[in-house]
């Protein structure tokens, strides 16, 4: 071998024992990913439903949030970033407030909100923090996005409006535009209620007669409980005017699921029973969703609910923010949720947007008979200048919101 021949051949050894070297070097100096917490406060106070094929699990909301932690860290993995989740439960507005105050003194402003409306209202009130934001994925009540409107405050669950227009669509494109309503007796219901009569004035729709459920209990859990319902609704629903559908505004869950089949007359029913508008039902399998309900009953060992479904669309809202702006602060992710660059896929056919005028997520509205998925608003031929989706719910010239610029 030439003097030549060997040096060459010392030079590259000498190069790949220094390479081989530099690999753990630049190991070692890598960033540690930064770290984004996000808030959990759930609603501990039990809720019974009319049935017991409906109550919901131990983990309802909670279990989303959890699923989409995962998604965004699976994102994070490449783009230097850890989410966590930070859980509180909670059985009052004053518990509310305190987990909120723990929540931001330890750093944690992102909050996604499992509580009652005006609860949403008091943590939207009480932090001065100024990056804070609340993602509400439990309340549907319009006021909520309009007189009280907050700043702070992003709502991912669809409003009581929304899910009506939604309903209110379909029905008109059937051809049944005569309504016979029945309302429960409590608050809730009678926000429901509103906005289903309004819904109808909107499209073309209209109520026929409205009945009042004057009992605010259930016979459930009698023996002889079917029977007494037997008697009491085809009694409770006769006589009344020419109608297409039935429609029950039970927020509150005392009767609705009494309604189907014990109607005087032979009729379809919607809204609170029947044809039900939602944000999710784990029947939805359009747009690539059979992957999601797949990847969440694997995780979860249950269906996923639409507490589920806006949960995990609030936590991914803030992966999509942090990895869109290339950070962890909390103040600048605040800053693009509520920007105009902010889109969301959530498997409903198209991305979602937050409305700037509201901070409501703009989002179609599923129909369910709980078993299939029956049709998705908007509606063919309801059309928008902007875009359909705002066919649904309080548009920005009807708005009572007045948010700061």
């Amino acid at each position: 071998m030439s003097r030549d021949a060997a040096s060459r051949i010392a030079a590259a050894l000498l190069l790949a024992v220094c390479a081989g070297s530099a690999v753990p070097a630049a190991a070692a100096t890598k960033a540690p990913p930064v770290e984004i917490r996000i808030g959990y406060l759930k609603w501990g106070v039990e809720h019974v439903t009319l049935s017991l094929y409906d109550q919901p699990a131990a983990d309802d909301g909670l279990a989303g949030a959890r699923l989409a932690v995962a998604d965004n860290n699976t994102t994070g993995s490449f783009t230097g970033q850890s989410f966590a989740l930070v859980e509180k439960t909670v059985t009052s507005t004053a518990e509310a407030l305190a987990a909120q105050a723990e929540l931001a003194a330890a750093g944690v402003t992102l909050v996604v909100a499992e509580v009652p409306a005006e609860t949403v209202l008091a943590l939207a009130d009480a932090s001065g923090a100024p990056d804070q934001l609340i993602f509400n994925v439990a309340a549907p009540e319009d006021s909520l996005r309009e007189a009280d409107c907050r700043a702070d405050v992003v709502h991912v669950t669809p409003t009581y409006s929304m899910l009506a227009d939604g309903l209110a669509q379909y029905l008109v494109w059937k051809r049944w535009p005569r309504w016979f309503l029945l309302s429960g007796a409590l608050p809730k219901d009678e926000l429901w209620a509103d906005a289903l009569k309004a819904a109808a004035t909107k499209f073309g729709g209209q109520v026929v007669e409205e009945r009042v459920y004057s009992s605010t209990d259930t016979a459930r859990r009698t023996d002889s409980g079917h029977i007494q319902v037997q008697q009491q609704l085809p009694v409770f629903t006769q006589n009344a005017p020419e109608h297409d559908v039935v429609v029950v505004a039970d927020e509150s869950d005392v009767f609705g699921a009494y309604i189907p089949f014990r109607t005087w007359e032979a009729k379809p029913v919607a809204g609170s029973a029947g044809l039900m508008p939602t944000s999710w039902n784990p029947n939805h399998e359009q747009w690539g969703a059979m992957q999601m309900q797949s990847r969440f009953a694997k995780f979860a060992g249950r269906p996923m609910s639409a507490r589920d479904a806006d949960a995990w669309t609030a936590v991914r809202i803030v992966g999509e923010a942090a990895t869109r702006a290339k950070t962890g602060d909390a103040a600048a992710i605040r800053a693009y949720v509520l920007g105009p660059k902010l889109e969301v896929a959530a498997f409903k056919g198209q991305k979602l947007t937050i409305r700037p005028w509201n901070h409501q997520l703009r989002q179609p509205i599923l129909l369910t008979d709980t078993r299939t998925l029956v049709s998705v608003s908007p509606q063919e031929g309801f059309l928008h200048a902007v875009t359909e989706l705002d066919t649904l719910g309080v548009d920005q010239p009807e708005t009572k919101c007045r948010l700061p610029k």
